[in-house]
């Protein structure tokens, strides 16, 4: 009889041992997919906060370009809404005005409004690719 233990025991084939390593690897499929799930979702979340602001700066393009009058409510919660995102544009260029009746707003056509969209544009678009990266240098997987 041998007085020593084996230090290398084989373990028992009741396929325990093949068991645990699936368990680790759903484990680890199920960490992959909450990683991608979160990172979506704050890819998502960019978009959807683009989009809004898109809108509302559209919004204000199209009430300046018509005419709208500045006193009406809409009016007004529109301009006060947008006005903290266009206002380091504002003075980027001079607007074309035309006044076309009394009772009525000033029909402007809106350059710095234009170049705000589209900055905010490219800034989402950045933000989106900076998540999508940060994503793959944490999971490089498909995304």
């Amino acid at each position: 009889m041998n007085q020593y233990p084996n230090p290398n025991p084989q373990p028992e084939d009741d396929g325990s041992v093949n068991e645990v390593a699936k368990l680790r690897q759903e484990q680890q499929k199920v960490d992959a997919i909450r990683k991608r799930v979160l990172f979506r979702r704050i890819e998502n979340s960019i978009y959807i906060l683009v989009g809004l602001l898109e809108v509302l700066l559209v919004l204000r393009f199209f009430l300046r370009l018509s005419g709208a009058n500045p006193e009406n409510t809409f009016a007004k919660f529109i301009y006060a809404l947008s006005g903290p995102f266009v206002s380091p544009f504002s003075t980027l260029f001079i607007s074309p005005a035309e006044r076309t009746d009394a009772t009525l707003g000033t029909n402007i056509f809106d350059v710095n409004l234009l170049i705000a969209i589209v900055i905010y544009a490219l800034l989402g678009f950045l933000a989106s690719w900076i998540v999508r990266y940060i994503y793959r240098q944490v999971a490089p997987t498909d995304f």
